[in-house]
């Protein structure tokens, strides 16, 4: 049996006991998936933060790197992306959390589901689907073959891979050529981060854990 992972799957089951997920289109979200205020004996400094410019680029506010608190119950290291909220958060201990801001899969593109991060890679190599070539040849057909991992590379500096059981879903967390794009709906499915931040966030995730997006 498969699920379609909902902001009520969330908080209802806390992300408990969830069967391998379909894919499919992003639907509206509403409310943050993060409880207001952070207690007061937190230290929002005492954990290291990526910097809040992306080279010469100011990254904005509510797209910058935060401590915020989550609901009890979630498991720490876990991935949880908000695709209408463009927020990724990896669960720490105590119910709180790092939030980072992503780009997230155009119209008809978006990507939900539960996978395991099984691969992670510096500077990773890219090759376009055969999907993507189809979509748009003018741009995708010329990198049929790949393209080397590098600063222009558009996986960016780090890249976590979705499995599903032994399955590639070809969904990954990456890094960015294009900082400005973060907040928005622009990519191909992927969730796109600051390279600053998947920096941040790849030394931080260590293989075997769970990864889960969600629709309303």
């Amino acid at each position: 049996m498969t699920h379609m992972l909902t902001r009520r799957h969330f908080i209802v089951t806390s992300a408990m006991a969830l069967s391998a997920a379909q894919t499919g289109p992003i639907a509206a979200q509403t409310a943050p998936l993060q409880l207001d205020v952070l207690p007061e004996e937190v230290d929002p400094n005492a954990i290291s933060l990526p910097p809040t410019m992306e080279g010469n680029f100011a990254i904005p506010e509510r797209y910058q790197a935060k401590i915020v608190p989550v609901q009890p119950g979630l498991t720490p290291n876990e991935i949880h992306i908000v695709s209408n909220a463009y927020h990724l958060y990896f669960i720490l201990p105590d119910d709180l959390a790092i939030r980072y801001g992503v780009a997230v899969g155009q119209e008809g593109l978006g990507w939900a589901g539960q996978a395991t991060i099984q691969r992670k890679v510096e500077w990773p190599s890219w090759t376009p689907t055969q999907e993507m070539i189809e979509r748009n040849p003018e741009q995708y057909e010329q990198y049929a073959d790949g393209m080397p991992g590098g600063p222009s590379n558009p996986l960016g500096a780090r890249a976590l891979y979705f499995y599903q059981g032994e399955r590639d879903t070809a969904i990954r967390v990456h890094g960015t050529t294009s900082p400005r794009s973060i907040g928005s709906s622009a990519s191909n499915g992927c969730f796109r981060m600051y390279n600053s931040h998947v920096i941040n966030l790849y030394n931080r995730v260590p293989l075997g854990v769970r990864a889960f997006a969600y629709i309303a």
